[in-house]
């Protein structure tokens, strides 16, 4: 166990065994099995945090997020499942899951409210290595008459940089359905600006970390506001993560973001309040409450 925690540490160090060592390596095992069983089990859910137009406070989709309701220690944080499901080669059909629960909620609000809100779904690189994903994707749409423009995928810097050519080819075909394609935590995977240029993305969204101390830090501002001109050159939408704070969202509305999503305005929900949600014509300011965000 040592040299496990030396190599997860870079290498080239050394580690000595400790006790706790041992519990987090049955803690682990524990949700490697609890894993393998919570889709048979349904204990998988999906919440929905709201993401809004800023300038006029409209309701325009969600983001699908999903939580383990385990039955022995409530709702497991995704930050300690997601690599575990990754490490055991569950990440695929976890993301299969999602993409088509995120689809048949996406496609019952519609049906039900008249309103149609889109609903975006994470994809993993583990997804873009298996050679399926579009099927996938195309699978889910017609399996619950989703239209293409409610769905948005959203990948990350990092996936852009692996397997180029194949990736590129992949994010056309999902251009060619008409399906919306989003960079998340832009700003975190030191990609190459040219990405934007050769990939067909339509959104960007600037991840939380830039603009938690926007209102005082000189440089996340720098960021901030050259990542929305930036966007704003390239025809690209701006979404803003984590935004909690009426002073976040003044900075972000003198810079022209497009959409913002966060605490202000709502914390991830199950999907029958995210509907209540959709019965409000605005959103601004709700309750910052709740679980934390993923």
């Amino acid at each position: 166990m040592a040299i496990y925690h030396a190599k997860d540490d870079g290498r080239g160090t050394f580690r000595f065994f400790r006790e706790q060592m041992t519990e987090r390596v049955k803690r682990r095992l524990g949700l490697q099995i609890g894993l393998r069983e919570a889709l048979a089990r349904n204990e998988l859910v999906l919440h929905f945090q709201p993401i809004v137009e800023l300038e006029r406070g409209k309701l325009l989709g969600a983001e699908a997020l999903v939580r383990w309701n385990h039955r022995e220690r409530g709702l497991v944080p995704p930050a300690e499942f997601i690599p575990v499901a990754e490490d055991i080669g569950l990440i695929a059909p976890l993301g299969e899951w999602m993409l088509n629960e995120a689809c048949a909620q996406a496609a019952k609000w519609a049906t039900a409210g008249g309103r149609k809100p889109f609903v975006a779904v994470n994809l993993s690189a583990r997804q873009f290595q298996e050679g399926s994903l579009v099927s996938v994707v195309q699978r889910a749409l017609a399996r619950f008459g989703l239209a293409a423009s409610q769905l948005e995928l959203e990948i990350t810097e990092s996936i852009l940089m692996q397997q180029t050519e194949r990736t590129l080819q992949v994010l056309n075909e999902f251009e060619a359905l008409g399906v919306k394609l989003a960079i998340d935590d832009f700003g975190t995977g030191y990609s190459s600006l040219g990405y934007l240029k050769r990939f067909p993305v339509s959104t960007l969204k600037i991840d939380r970390s830039f603009l938690r101390d926007v209102s005082r830090d000189e440089d996340d501002r720098a960021i901030v506001a050259a990542v929305m001109a930036m966007a704003r050159s390239l025809a690209l939408t701006v979404t803003a993560e984590g935004v909690e704070n009426t002073e976040q969202v003044a900075f972000l509305r003198v810079h022209g973001c497009d959409q913002v999503q966060g605490y202000l305005y709502s914390r991830p929900v199950p999907a029958a309040e995210f509907e209540r949600l959709l019965q409000k014509p605005v959103l601004s300011g709700l309750s910052v409450v709740g679980e934390q965000a993923a």
